[in-house]
């Protein structure tokens, strides 16, 4: 397999034809290696338009984003260099490096142990020094090292919670993928001030929720 037309092939094919089209985002395509965060035995998909097990036997639920979405986020949270950033579930730890290369600081928490064991190996080989690695729930937010200016949500959530807002500094901005299956609703959401919040809904997609993610009040009869 010719790694290097692989990975030409899903930013020509897969991410610019998705609206992708911001040069340095394209250009960390070809930096931050997708290859060395799967697992070794879905190498050859690295660079398919497909969701891949995190880990053996992973739940449904656990998989890699498909490469033109995590490449859309990079581009739509305009991540700087000046940037603390909050990433809701490590996952592969591919977006976190992509994050990482951007930003000043990303603080990545994982719920799932083995998930957040296979990540930090995988992010140890890259010699970043601006990531920290938490175990933990961060689905309604991470008070630790609050606040932000970037946000965001590697797994949906049926509504999004008061909480990860509140964590936002003014400028700052989150990602996430809102609803519920089969339609959910990818926004980026912009604090204007204490209080205030501007949402811009980009696409329509289909993503697994976070684990304990936020529920809306159901009617029971």
């Amino acid at each position: 397999m010719n790694l290097e037309q692989a990975r030409f092939n899903m930013v020509e094919q897969q991410i610019r034809p998705w609206e992708v089209l911001d040069a340095e985002v394209l250009d960390l395509l070809y930096v931050v290696r997708r290859e060395e965060f799967v697992p070794a035995g879905y190498r050859e998909l690295a660079f398919s338009d497909l969701e891949i097990p995190l880990i053996a036997n992973a739940a449904p639920g656990e998989r890699m984003m498909q490469p033109k979405l995590e490449a859309r986020i990079l581009q739509e949270l305009g991540v700087k260099k000046s940037d603390k950033v909050l990433e809701v579930g490590t996952g592969s730890g591919y977006l976190t490096a992509l994050l990482a290369h951007r930003a000043l600081a990303v603080v990545s928490v994982e719920i799932n142990p083995a998930i957040q064991a296979v990540a930090a190996s995988q992010l140890a080989r890259q010699a970043f020094d601006n990531i920290t690695l938490e175990p933990g729930d961060a689905a309604k937010g991470w008070s630790k090292a609050a606040p932000y200016d970037v946000i965001v949500l590697t797994g949906s959530t049926p509504v999004l919670p008061q909480s990860l807002l509140d964590q936002l500094k003014p400028g700052g901005r989150l990602f996430a993928i809102v609803g519920d299956a089969p339609v959910m609703r990818a926004s980026l959401v912009t604090c204007a001030g204490a209080g205030a919040f501007q949402t811009t809904v980009l696409f329509e997609t289909c993503a697994p929720p976070l684990t304990n993610a936020a529920q809306p009040a159901r009617f029971t009869f």
